[in-house]
């Protein structure tokens, strides 16, 4: 047997998931939740910021896009050097930085450096989704895969809600400079934990019983790699489209809360707050769903998340074309929990057709594709569709995104049997073995994992 990347491979192939893959799961998901509220906190403190200092409002909303700016700016290069020299590490050290980072920012003594801290805060996060979502795909099995990380980027929506509230409550009974303290803090004592509890496995001797650990791929390999496989290419374009929807609705459902329900600001930020919940609970169910139903057939996994796609365009697109009230609220809330319900599956298959040395990097460029493709231009489009028209009529062809994002993962199904069959030719491998693994099934006696659990136990 021959590890991985991640010399993760004994614990992946076992059938039962241990208390140990439980525990790094737990640490991984909190720092995910800390990453964003240490990310949003800042922009529960605009107004104590403008009252010291007279921030202006582009000085104030450059504090949350330079961190947007600089974590897609580094999110490639970090993910390569976290491929190369340690996940476990390299997750310990950026969460030490962000913390420290936002901690800082409680000790600001002016725009310049409370700019500096969230430019070295960006810096800090960029390569933890890819590393954490990494660490995750090497320490579980395949079986289980959508669902562990449907539920880790599902921590970020968590935490940028928490990161607000607790901000908020921290900031108006202690000062502001006390909410970075606090939000800034979480990041340290899980940083520590993770560390000392989980096992630095990249690059390090192989297991006992086990081949050597494979060499590092060469740098310029890297990235004709990534985009060796359709399968990934056309996932890639389709998580990018699929965003594009859901970084529109989520930009601007409190203008359009206000516009069309008349609801007071604050009330139309906790309808449009409870949106983002809705849509991370949906991110956690829909992978647990594609995990449980393609169990014994690996094409369904991109059938389900293509479904997950044409269930967001046709719900949005019958929402707003409805007349605001509760119907409306309650479609685009719907909508909303299938919105995201592709971000687990699709990042596995992603990961699942790529050399398990380069995952942090295919995960990287997932994230990217999101960045460029989704949440940047969907905001920006949408308002100005608005302004030629209405935001009611931006808002219904907003949701074309999430078609073209089901036509892309049917193509990506098309593919996923002979982008997986590259890997058979490895030494002591087989497309069969493969296959298995995979999909968590014993193919001689189509058994899955979760039935030999069942089996044992009994």
């Amino acid at each position: 047997m021959t590890t991985t990347a991640d010399g993760t491979a004994p614990a992946a192939a076992s059938s039962r998931i241990s208390a140990y893959a439980w525990l790094v799961f737990a640490l991984v998901f909190g720092l995910m939740l800390s990453n964003y509220m240490s990310r949003q906190v800042v922009t529960v403190l605009f107004p104590f910021l403008k009252q010291v200092w007279d921030f202006s409002d582009t000085q104030l909303g450059s504090l949350v896009s330079v961190v947007a700016l600089t974590v897609g700016v580094f999110t490639l290069p970090v993910s390569i050097l976290v491929d190369r020299y340690g996940k476990v590490l390299a997750t310990t050290l950026m969460a030490l930085a962000w913390g420290l980072a936002t901690v800082g920012a409680g000790l600001a003594t002016g725009f310049v450096f409370l700019l500096v801290l969230r430019i070295l805060l960006g810096i800090a996060q960029a390569g933890f989704g890819s590393a954490g979502g990494a660490v995750l795909l090497g320490i579980f099995p395949p079986r289980l895969h959508s669902t562990v990380m449907g539920a880790f980027l599902a921590a970020g929506l968590f935490g940028s809600v928490i990161g607000v509230v607790l901000g908020g409550v921290v900031a108006s009974h202690y000062g502001w400079r006390a909410a970075f303290f606090v939000t800034g803090g979480v990041a340290l004592p899980l940083a520590v934990a993770f560390r000392l509890l989980v096992r630095e496995a990249a690059g390090a001797a192989p297991a006992a019983g086990s081949q050597t650990v494979e060499p590092r791929i060469p740098l310029r390999e890297i990235m004709p790699q990534v985009f060796s496989a359709p399968t990934a290419v056309y996932i890639y374009f389709a998580c990018g489209l699929q965003m594009f929807t859901v970084g529109a609705v989520l930009a601007w459902m409190p203008s359009y809360l206000y516009r069309y329900y008349e609801m007071p600001v604050a009330e139309a930020g906790a309808k449009a707050g409870m949106l983002v919940l809705i849509s991370a609970i949906g991110m956690t169910l829909g992978g647990a769903i594609v995990d449980r139903l393609s169990r014994r057939a690996p094409g369904r996994k991109l059938l389900i998340t293509a479904a997950y796609a044409a269930a967001t365009m046709s719900l949005l697109l019958l929402a707003f074309l409805q007349t605001p009230g509760t119907l409306q609220f309650s479609l685009i809330a719907l909508g909303m929990f299938f919105s995201g319900a592709h971000s687990g599956p699709s990042s596995a298959v992603a990961t699942a057709v790529n050399d398990p040395r380069i995952h942090a990097t295919v995960l990287a460029t997932v994230a990217l594709a999101i960045s460029l493709l989704g949440m940047a231009p969907g905001p920006f489009v949408t308002g100005a569709i608005a302004d030629a028209t209405d935001l009611n009529t931006a808002m219904s062809v907003m949701p074309v995104a999430s078609l073209l994002a089901c036509i892309l993962f049917l193509l990506a199904k098309r593919t996923f049997s002979k982008d997986m069959a590259r890997f058979a030719a490895e030494p002591g491998g087989s497309l069969e073995a493969l296959e298995e693994e995979v999909l968590g099934v014993d193919l001689h006696t189509h058994e899955s994992s979760a039935d030999v659990d069942s089996r044992q136990e009994n």
